[in-house]
């Protein structure tokens, strides 16, 4: 395994964005750079040998400071949405960012995915970290983050979240990468097929909050535990307003989830090149969205052209949307006493 990096380019401010490749002897390599510790590309084998980046992204790295999508990112310092911005810590109301319609997102506009990380390597890793001040974004307590990637021979991309804080505050990291497993410049992926070890997924209300209820996923458009199912199958579904998304934007719970144990979610499949990503986390679950907003608010891509809706599917691996609004949830709240630690890996693979 070898790491390369280079100066990207340099910000306004005269501060270097670093561009790091990590390579394999089995012909796979990833992509890390320090804006929004983001997972930039990702190029794997497919059943012939052939080669492909498998994940969205942006020509230059000028896009990645105005991407809307949050392709590849790590988002934080709470992902997904919040309420109306509003959330009470430690008796204290706070009123945060609404960023996406009526609510807040993603850490709001200035979250962990617009910042520059600082950077290093280790041995064989690549480790981002970042200082998040007291009053960031409107969240409470001063945070300190890494984020670490690492890519090993058996295809395995890892990534490793530490945070630690000195007030209670929520967190909530996640990374944000969209798949497309013909090619990043393929076209869409509703004819790709997913497996998910979920049989509960959140009930939403129509502005995409956590109604606070689980349904049962068993004869829906969301089951998707006893074989793999196709996007293209359900994404006009009235079930849990999967239609008046879009498409599927929706949270699925882990069966038999526990605190800090790596899990398989589930395996995303493309039967064209028969590539497979193998998504394994120690999250409560994942939101699954295909992509469905993509369309006229993403800047140029690598190939050179713009995504259209459903060019990619995220698979984020967090916890519960609105949880610190939840108290049924699994809590979102990091003690100053505590260290939040989460991983995600993503096997790649074929079939």
């Amino acid at each position: 395994m070898s790491i390369e990096q280079h100066v990207w380019g340099m910000t306004h401010e005269g501060e270097a964005v670093i561009l790091y490749t990590l390579r394999n002897d089995n012909g796979c390599e990833i992509q890390v750079c320090n804006i929004g510790a983001t997972l930039v590309s990702v190029k794997s084998p497919d059943r012939n040998g052939e080669i492909a980046d498998v994940i969205l992204g942006y020509k230059d790295f000028e896009s990645y400071w105005n991407d809307p999508a949050c392709s590849g990112k790590s988002v934080g310092r709470v992902a997904n949405r919040i309420a109306g911005g509003k959330m009470t810590v430690g008796g204290k109301d706070y009123n945060l960012e609404t960023n996406n319609g009526p609510n807040h997102l993603h850490g709001g506009s200035h979250g962990f995915g617009t910042k520059l990380w600082e950077s290093r390597v280790e041995t064989n890793r690549v480790v981002f970290s970042l200082l998040s001040e007291d009053g960031d974004a409107g969240y409470p307590g001063e945070v300190a983050v890494e984020a670490a990637y690492d890519l090993d021979e058996d295809n395995n991309i890892c990534i490793t979240y530490v945070a630690r804080s000195n007030a209670l505050t929520p967190i909530n990291l996640t990374n944000h990468t969209y798949w497309n497993l013909s090619g990043e410049n393929s076209g869409d992926i509703l004819s790709h097929e997913l497996h998910l070890n979920c049989s509960n997924v959140l009930e939403m209300n129509e502005v995409q909050i956590p109604t606070g209820k689980l349904l049962n996923v068993e004869g829906t458009p969301m089951d998707f535990r006893s074989s793999f199912r196709r996007f293209a199958d359900g994404i006009d579904s009235e079930f849990n307003h999967i239609k008046d998304f879009k498409g599927y934007d929706h949270f699925f719970v882990l069966d038999d989830w526990k605190q800090n144990i790596l899990s398989e979610v589930g395996e995303l499949r493309d039967s064209k090149s028969g590539r497979k990503v193998t998504v394994l986390s120690s999250q409560a679950g994942a939101m699954v969205y295909t992509g469905n907003w993509l369309e006229g608010g993403c800047p140029v891509t690598k190939s050179g052209g713009r995504y259209k809706d459903y060019a990619g599917v995220a698979i984020e691996c967090q916890n519960y949307p609105d949880a610190i609004n939840h108290d049924n949830f699994p809590s979102v709240l990091l003690n100053p006493d505590e260290t939040y630690c989460q991983k995600i890996v993503f096997r790649m693979g074929t079939f």
